[in-house]
């Protein structure tokens, strides 16, 4: 006859008798809510460990209809700063105990809709979303009445139910344009970007804005161009023709800025000496580049921790702020000194 019985399989029950809590807490703490206290996390955990619980996340995701991967979707994943964005979005979801899925959809809003709906069906917890051009606060709107969080960053989709966490573009661009300015400048130009997404007109009021406070007449251009570093070259080629005596250019971001100087050099022209430059994120290579390029920095570890935090919030029932807006920084290098 054979005795051997099949070991019972430990329960949420037996965890929450053994610490001597109730059972939401253990499911508060399994799920990494913030709201439980840091005492009954702590019996929690030994009880755990003491009776060797396994949670079974795939049967938790079944009955809440929810898993828990976090979908980041990530407009142009070919620009340096989208890796930036998604390295400092990853280290943060992780830490709320959830996984990343990274896709990328290459400024394409078609894209953007069929990757979003496939993702759907993977009953993912979250959406965090770089709106590609042309997306609409109707089409927002309808993702979040289906029940799915959804935090937009980098470009805000006005009147969206969504949050969203933008950096200070227009405070980058005035305090560029300033300091150029208050070195006596009188010919200036902001290059890059289009109408389509918000950040480019953010970035150009601060442009403006900085214009209109300056004492004296200046000379002010704006050039539009795609956000990569062919762009850079043609609006520098545009603004070029259109005024020679250019002494200076904001760009709408680093990519941009890389294009304008190779392009500057065709011309016979020396940045930094000749025309001043600015870019916008500050990415690693910037201050590499001969010269060294000054640039707005954007932390994209300041990013990745507003957003999760605007996440945990959400997820944990409570409404985080509608729009929020992260410091940025003005970095001084050669391109511009």
């Amino acid at each position: 006859m054979n005795n051997d019985k099949k070991p019972e399989k430990i329960t949420i029950f037996d965890v929450a008798k053994e610490a001597q809590v109730s059972k939401s807490t253990v499911s508060l703490v399994l799920t990494h809510s913030d709201k439980v206290s840091d005492k009954s996390k702590e019996k929690v955990l030994k009880a755990i460990e003491k009776l060797g619980y396994v949670y079974n996340r795939d049967a938790a995701a079944l009955r809440s209809k929810r898993s828990n991967l976090v979908a980041v979707v990530i407009n142009d994943l070919t620009n340096p700063y989208s890796a930036q964005l998604a390295v400092g979005l990853e280290k943060h979801i992780y830490a709320l105990g959830m996984v990343p899925m990274l896709v990328n959809t290459g400024e394409d809003f078609k894209r953007q809709q069929q990757v979003v709906n496939t993702l759907k069906e993977y009953n993912v917890s979250a959406f965090v979303i770089v709106p590609a051009p042309g997306t609409t606060k109707e089409w927002v709107n309808q993702l979040v009445s289906t029940g799915f969080p959804v935090i937009n960053i980098m470009r805000e989709i006005q009147f969206a139910d969504a949050p969203c966490i933008l950096p200070d573009n227009q405070k980058g661009t005035h305090l560029a344009t300033e300091h150029l300015l208050e070195k006596g400048l009188s010919s200036l130009a902001f290059l890059g970007g289009t109408d389509e997404i918000s950040d480019y007109h953010e970035r150009v009021s601060g442009f403006r804005s900085a214009i209109s406070a300056h004492a004296s007449p200046v000379k002010s251009y704006e050039i539009k161009a795609p956000t990569n570093r062919q762009g850079g070259r043609d609006a520098f080629h545009d603004i070029i023709n259109q005024a020679p005596d250019i002494q200076a250019v904001v760009c709408f971001s680093d990519v941009i800025a890389y294009g304008v100087m190779e392009a500057m050099r065709e011309h016979n022209l020396v940045p930094g000496k000749d025309v001043k430059v600015i870019g916008f994120d500050d990415l690693a290579d910037s201050r590499l580049m001969r010269p060294a390029l000054s640039s707005v920095r954007i932390d994209a570890n300041d990013i990745g921790k507003r957003t999760c935090q605007a996440l945990s919030e959400i997820l944990n029932k409570s409404q985080p702020p509608v729009r929020t807006l992260v410091d940025i920084s003005l970095q001084i290098r050669e391109s511009s000194s």
